[in-house]
């Protein structure tokens, strides 16, 4: 299982503005070719930092993804929000214990 973790830091102010543009489009993410798993986390000692755990088939169902006009959409009115450079990780899940 390939995995992709994004930590995405906002502005106090732009964390609603965030959460209804996530909220709006997390089931089409979710739905998405390839996609298996898709988690929002939020900082406990930073309510303005954020991280999404997504699992897909594959790299290239990821790249799929973020080659698509959802993704693009997305990450306009996104990436426009940010207060720092986010920051991600593409990981292989090794393991799992229930």
């Amino acid at each position: 299982m390939f995995v992709r973790i994004v930590k995405m830091s906002f502005d106090s102010d732009k964390v609603v503005l965030f959460l209804e543009n996530f909220n709006k489009n997390k089931e089409k993410i979710r739905n998405f070719d390839g996609c298996r798993l898709l988690e929002l986390y939020r900082d406990k000692n930073n309510p303005s930092v954020f991280f999404t755990y997504s699992y897909w088939l594959s790299e290239t169902h990821l790249e799929a993804y973020r080659n698509s006009e959802l993704f693009k959409g997305v990450w306009a009115k996104t990436k426009v929000l940010f207060n720092d450079k986010p920051v991600a990780w593409s990981v292989d899940k090794i393991e799992r214990l229930p």
